[in-house]
């Protein structure tokens, strides 16, 4: 979770240097996320285990900040200006590559000389688990709705709302960490119906190990928030299923559709840059139906990275709690893997989708689908010297696992952005 505008010499800029780690997942007593307390209590020694966060990973909750609110009221169309140096050297990542690759990459570190480059930036791919940043997004549009005066109440809510999973977070293959404060236990192990969190715990579920019964889970709250409005604090868990056994599957689709996709279009975002259509697992769909299909796009998705850090996502408050639940404090893949990052607090969503064809002969596996290959790696980069980057970058490589690619474009990506 993150950080604000440093007016430093330009020249300072982007020099690789390492500062003083902060520890990450100090937000245990403001969120009530159990895994971070465990991971407090390995960094503390409580638990003897060994730490696996790099030195990025450390920073303190009131420790991250936003990067633009200076510039809140600067329109998103005024950042896509073309750098044609930097746009040069970006180019040059991308010789003898697949030309599916898509990517925007926005250069704030000086925020008085930002560098943009692009390629094939208004391409709409798949965006998998990348979605559950517009999840996330809808959650604390409802949650502005309901006290739209307080704040506190916001987080209090997300910390003392527990709620079911029941079908809605069947089936996932991911598994989500369930830590037992008093015994200090872990088990890692997939979502069941019976499963009881928080909103709080759900929402980190969905975002730290991408859950997708997580994910549908979250987003089935949101339009319980949407239908019930000021009475959903207190909305039980028999009311919340008559809602969903009663109501019409239309009526639940087009909620659905709506209060996932609305908080984008009021962003300025369009329906063709990014859209969701579908829930994460099949049980939810046993109540909502799919609609208009899903898409996402570098520019897109390139545009809520720079509402978010101007604070523009819902309000500053919001805007920051969600750009903290970002923060990468579990395990770092694909494109937040390269050992470049290491130092760099990474604020990160990967998503992937791939299809088979195995009756066609050709290579097809996890992550290598002949039919539809989709990566998509999302990351705000900040490095402890107040070089930052933001990083949309979306690929469609058939019967090819292309974490290491993402990863690699990583390393070069950040070279180029710390020469300035």
């Amino acid at each position: 979770m993150k950080k604000h505008l440093k007016f430093l010499v330009p020249a300072l800029f982007c020099l690789a240097f390492t500062t003083i780690a902060y520890y990450p997942i100090d937000g245990y007593t403001r969120t009530g996320i159990k895994r971070l307390l465990r991971v407090e209590l390995i960094k503390n020694g409580v638990i003897k285990e060994p730490s696996t966060l790099p030195p990025g990973a450390m920073k303190s909750y009131m420790d991250i900040s936003l990067n633009l609110t200076a510039k809140k009221n600067d329109s998103t169309n005024s950042f896509f200006k073309v750098n044609d140096n930097f746009q040069s050297e970006i180019n040059g990542l991308f010789k003898g590559l697949d030309k599916s690759y898509s990517i925007a990459v926005l250069d704030i570190s000086d925020p008085e000389n930002l560098r943009f480059a692009k390629r094939n930036e208004t391409a709409g791919y798949q965006p998998g688990s990348v979605g559950k940043i517009a999840v996330l997004a809808a959650l604390f549009t409802q949650l502005a709705n309901i006290y739209p005066e307080s704040f506190e109440k916001r987080l209090e809510l997300l910390r003392t709302k527990s709620v079911k999973a029941g079908q809605w977070g069947m089936t996932d293959s991911h598994t989500i960490p369930i830590f037992n404060v008093e015994t200090h236990k872990l088990i890692k192990r997939q979502v069941i119906p019976s499963d009881v969190f928080s909103l709080f715990e759900w929402t980190d579920h969905m975002l730290s190990v991408s859950n997708n019964g997580a994910a549908s889970i979250v987003w089935r709250e949101a339009m319980l928030m949407a239908a019930f409005g000021k009475d959903y604090p207190n909305l039980t868990q028999e009311q919340a299923d008559s809602y969903f056994a009663t109501t019409p599957r239309k009526e639940l689709t087009d909620l659905g559709n709506s209060v996932v996709n609305q908080p984008l279009r009021k962003l300025g975002i369009t329906t063709d840059e990014w859209r969701l259509g579908s829930f994460f697992t099949k049980g939810a769909n046993t109540y909502v139906g799919d609609k208009g299909g899903s898409i996402g796009s570098p520019i897109g998705i390139m545009k809520f990275l720079i509402k978010l850090e101007q604070g523009n996502v819902v309000d500053q408050n919001s805007s920051l709690e969600m750009k903290r639940l970002m923060y990468m404090t579990d395990r770092r893949i694909r494109y937040a893997q390269s050992p470049a990052l290491k130092e760099a607090a990474v604020y990160f969503k990967s998503g992937s989708l791939y299809q088979c064809n195995k009756t066609s002969g050709e290579p097809c596996g996890k992550y290598m689908g002949n039919i539809s290959n989709f990566m998509n790696s999302v990351a705000i980069i900040e490095h402890p010297n107040n070089c930052t980057y933001f990083v949309v970058l979306m690929t469609n490589v058939l019967r090819k696992n292309s974490a290491t690619d993402h990863m690699t474009l990583a390393t070069n990506i950040d070279k180029i952005v710390k020469k300035g």
